[in-house]
């Protein structure tokens, strides 16, 4: 059977090849590859993510031209699918239109990553 081509780290940035398949380089692998969803903090629709956010997320993808905002920031053009807040509302972020962006999956579990290790540490 033969073996795919290396491709490179999914992480924003990385350019190391990957061959085992998972995405991501020994560097930026997960504990568990692909959870994105924290279970304890229950759906999108109970966290207030219903119709309304959906429209809003469509009107905010259209108005960054599908592209994620802080890949443009690095010199990157990569597709967006996900709209994000500036800041979380967990820290007093609101839905207004400055306050999000279009963001590429990567991006958003990365800042996600970030934004959760930022509040496990001014808890301990």
């Amino acid at each position: 059977m033969p073996v795919a081509a290396p491709k490179p780290c999914r992480h924003p940035g990385c350019g190391a090849l990957v061959t085992d398949g998972s995405g991501y380089c020994p560097n930026h692998k997960r504990a568990k590859p692909g959870s994105f969803a924290d279970k304890s903090r229950g759906t999108s629709k109970e966290r207030g993510y219903g119709w309304q956010w959906q429209k809003l997320r469509e009107r905010i993808l259209r108005r960054d031209n599908g592209l994620c905002q802080p890949c443009l920031e690095n010199g990157r053009v990569t597709v967006a699918t996900h709209v994000d807040h500036k800041t979380p509302k967990a820290r007093g972020g609101t839905d207004a239109e400055e306050n999000l962006q279009a963001i590429c999956v990567a991006c958003h579990k990365a800042k996600t990553d970030r934004e959760k290790n930022e509040g496990r540490a001014n808890h301990a």
